[in-house]
């Protein structure tokens, strides 16, 4: 049986060996290659999702979401919505409800890329935190939620890197990469655990020094 913890101590994720991405990373930085990529991403039946946006470190100033990542278990898709806008190809994959779409403060996020077109009603999506809270996890963070169910580390150190950069490193790649990957693999881990019963949340006040 699965012990998962209600709330993980975040003291114990800095000795967690890290986990990254390994599939192939394709970046969309034009409408050809929008069209192709969500041509590809039409044959998925789920899909983890999330999204970057430029860190503004002036109060009052404020930036659309630079990227959007979409990832299967074998390729990840980074749309810099920077350089392309929302072609419409993008709108219909999110509006789509052929394909689940699994993520991390998806209302955030689907609020913030309506700010980059109008009319944006995403459909078929899975909002991890609202999914661990009806098993009992406490947790809300992706890095949090992933150490306590795999024991593995993601790193944040990219986070607040410049997404509108001309060209993303390849540290920004794995990076963006790696959290849309992490939702898919958590959600299928997590569904597993719950049709299975194979789990047991471990309350605070279980934890004995």
């Amino acid at each position: 049986m699965k012990e998962l913890y209600a709330q993980i101590d975040k003291s114990i994720i800095p000795n967690l060996p890290q986990f990254q991405f390994s599939g192939k990373i394709v970046v969309v930085q034009s409408a050809y290659e929008a069209e192709r990529a969500v041509r590809s991403l039409r044959s998925a039946e789920i899909v983890g999702i999330d999204t970057e946006t430029r860190p503004a470190f002036r109060k009052g100033v404020s930036h659309k979401v630079a990227l959007l990542q979409v990832s299967t278990r074998h390729v990840c898709f980074l749309f810099r919505l920077n350089h392309i806008g929302m072609p419409k190809c993008v709108q219909e994959l999110l509006m789509s409800p052929s394909i689940m779409k699994v993520g991390l403060s998806l209302n955030d996020d689907f609020r913030q890329l309506s700010q980059r077109v109008e009319n944006l009603s995403p459909m078929s999506y899975v909002e991890l935190q609202d999914y661990v809270s009806e098993m009992g996890i406490k947790d809300k963070s992706l890095q949090k939620l992933f150490a306590n169910v795999f024991h593995r580390r993601i790193s944040k150190s990219q986070q607040l890197s410049n997404w509108e950069a001309d060209v993303l490193v390849e540290k920004q790649k794995l990076y963006a990469a790696t959290d849309a990957y992490a939702c898919l693999v958590l959600y299928e881990e997590l569904e597993r655990l719950r049709k299975s019963g194979d789990y047991r949340i471990i309350e605070n006040e279980d934890i004995t020094s």
